[in-house]
């Protein structure tokens, strides 16, 4: 009884939290090489985690890619938006969900762009927030990279040039 109580109570406290309640959210906005703007992505914490959708254009066609959240809120096209810094890995763990002990937080699945050139994606997140905590990536960049994730190369997984970034606001 005591451990339904307290289950309850904390269930309680994070439900009524104005940063863990669902629809706390937040965009980014994708620019690519040269600095234009090519789409964008919103960003919903739903208690469990966060629900990322992206929409981007002019990638290149017919490939995965990886898409990960860096550690900088920094997009400067002139560096290949170097300036992003590492995968956000508050946790300090290693790269990739095929490591040991990873992977970073700010791994996430690859995504396939279509014939079209688009990037159209829902990608949820459990080990990131917005706006509280060790987790949270308000500030921070989402960046698109060139290829494939393969999960286990250290430090980034071998997933290629940054051909795509964006600063969640």
């Amino acid at each position: 009884m005591k451990a339904l109580l307290a289950t309850s109570a904390l269930a309680l406290m994070f439900a009524s939290s104005p940063v863990y309640a669902q629809g706390q959210t937040a965009s980014a906005t994708y620019i690519d090489a040269e600095g234009q703007e090519i789409g964008e992505a919103t960003l919903a914490h739903t208690g469990n985690g966060v629900v990322i959708e992206i929409d981007v254009n002019g990638l290149p066609a017919e490939q995965w890619v990886a898409v990960h959240v860096h550690e900088n809120g920094e997009c400067d096209p002139d560096g290949g938006f170097d300036s992003a810094g590492g995968h956000f890995n508050p946790a300090n763990v290693d790269h990739g969900y095929y490591s040991e002990t990873g992977p970073h937080a700010g791994d996430m699945p690859n995504q396939y762009i279509g014939a079209d050139g688009f990037l159209r994606s829902h990608l949820f997140n459990p080990f990131i927030t917005l706006g509280r905590g060790d987790a949270d990536i308000m500030g921070r960049a989402l960046i698109i990279h060139g290829g494939a994730d393969d999960y286990q190369s250290q430090p980034s997984g071998d997933a290629g040039d940054r051909i795509a970034c964006a600063v969640i606001e």
